[in-house]
């Protein structure tokens, strides 16, 4: 079954806030997934993949500094990265932003193509020796990126070339899309008797 990029975005959104990330690291968990769709990736698949790693309960996944390498306590979480990396896009004007130990890898992309549209122009990730491509709308990727990789080093520069087709639509694994919405529905208030009293669901006697 296919969804409009906007119920991507609305899933992803709930999704990474039932798995415990602040609204504010769950609304850009939204808008990577929906530009992780946008250009032929499987962003669904990808924030899963990300959120079954419980990464967001956890400090030890964030950066622990801006100079160097950055370096997580156990794997960097890329939607914390990926918010560091728009704040510090500055910074590839004079070299380039290395990372270590990065789970889910394309997550970073979406975040590389703020850099790109900041410099006005194209940004490369090298992902562990294969590079992706972004001006900031569009994208050129390699099929068989890891779920995790050892190095990853944004940079300005870049030519695109065979670009990952668009799309307005996306077609997700329902096993995936299921999953997304086991963290969505987390999100959801369980109903009380003063909740239905209010106005939710029945009230508290059924007149069928």
């Amino acid at each position: 079954m296919s969804y409009s990029l906007n119920e991507i975005e609305a899933a992803s959104k709930r999704a990474a806030r039932g798995a415990g990330y602040s609204w504010g690291c769950a609304e850009e968990a939204a808008k990577a997934t929906r530009w992780l769709c946008a250009n032929g990736q499987d962003g669904v698949t990808i924030l899963a993949g990300l959120l079954d790693r419980r990464l967001a309960v956890s400090a030890d996944h964030a950066p622990t500094g801006q100079e160097g390498e950055w370096r997580a306590d156990g794997e960097l979480c890329p939607l914390v990265a990926g918010a560091y990396l728009s704040d510090c896009a500055h910074q590839l004007a004079k070299d380039a932003i290395r990372m270590r130990q990065v789970a889910a890898p394309l997550v970073i992309l979406p975040f590389a193509a703020n850099a790109a549209r900041f410099h006005k122009c194209c940004v490369t990730v090298d992902i562990d020796g294969q590079l992706a491509i972004t001006d900031g709308v569009a994208l050129s990727c390699p099929d068989g990126i890891p779920a995790q990789a050892e190095e990853l080093t944004v940079r300005t520069g870049g030519e695109l070339a065979a670009r990952c087709r668009s799309k307005s639509r996306a077609t997700p694994d329902p096993d995936n899309w299921a999953r997304l919405n086991e963290y969505a529905y987390r999100t959801y208030a369980p109903a009380t008797d003063e909740s239905r009293l209010l106005g939710a669901g029945a009230g508290l006697s059924d007149n069928d």
